[in-house]
């Protein structure tokens, strides 16, 4: 199956985000990719190869970010019970999908989350990671 365009462009902005945050790294368990910090996941990435519709997976502690995100074409609470601990899934190749900027905002409002007080604090240094939106 063809991955859309324009949602790999996205999928690929956000990815090289993620992984431009202190301390992120690339991994991929259960044949997904996904960015983690401290050894602990932030963003769940899919897969890349067509073999299902790509997407990313953020947790989200902000009401509004979270009720934005929820609102977004086709996105759900995260399955195996993560979405109880504000994980939301969210397609990437459906019309009206966030753009990748937001997206970005949503995954560093993740990692923030996840990482340790010491690597958002060097996030709050340097400001925005390479390839980051403006």
């Amino acid at each position: 199956m063809a991955v859309p365009r324009n949602a790999l462009r996205k999928w690929e902005k956000v990815r090289g985000f993620a992984l431009g945050l202190p301390g992120a790294t690339e991994e991929f368990p259960w044949g997904e990719t996904v960015a983690k910090v401290d050894k602990k996941v932030f963003v769940f990435l899919g897969v890349d190869d067509g073999s299902h519709p790509l997407g990313v997976t953020v947790k989200l502690t902000d009401e509004t970010a979270h009720a934005h995100a929820l609102a977004a074409p086709g996105a759900c609470p995260a399955g195996y019970g993560l979405g109880r601990s504000g994980w939301v899934s969210v397609p990437l190749e459906r019309p009206g999908a966030p753009a990748a900027d937001l997206l970005c905002d949503w995954v560093e409002e993740s990692y923030r989350t996840i990482a340790p007080k010491r690597l958002t604090t060097e996030l709050d240094g340097r400001g925005r990671p390479a390839g980051a939106p403006p």
